[in-house]
């Protein structure tokens, strides 16, 4: 009667250790779909609009976060000057822009966050 009681124990104590892995298991597999949904592509998009912003130059058409469209006429490290009229400039932050207007069109040159802005399909 002893053995049968033992061997009952043994079986439980074997099937608590699976079983606490087993509980895990969906919070691992909710994080995994957190990190591929919707981390992952926020990451890459910060990345390529950083990418973006660092390689602007004077000349380009850009869009602001504000819907200014302008030509970058100056730049320093964190202000670009865009001319929006004819001789009408406006200081802006570089994190403030975009992308080019031709994203925001769907147009075939791509830049910036084109994928956050006007993205149709």
């Amino acid at each position: 009667m002893v053995d049968v009681a033992f061997a009952a124990n043994e079986a439980a104590s074997g099937a608590g250790a699976q079983g606490g892995i087993m509980s895990f298991l969906p919070l691992i597999l909710i994080f995994a779909v957190f990190y591929f949904l919707l981390i992952r592509p926020q990451q890459q998009k910060a990345k390529a609009h950083q990418e973006f912003v660092s390689n602007l130059k004077k000349g380009d058409e850009v869009l602001t976060s504000g819907g200014i469209i302008g030509k970058i006429t100056g730049l320093t490290d964190t202000v670009v000057t865009i001319e929006i009229a004819d001789n009408v400039r406006i200081k802006i932050s570089r994190q403030y822009i975009l992308g080019t207007p031709a994203a925001l069109a769907g147009g075939g040159e791509k830049g910036g966050a084109s994928c956050a802005i006007g993205s149709k399909g």
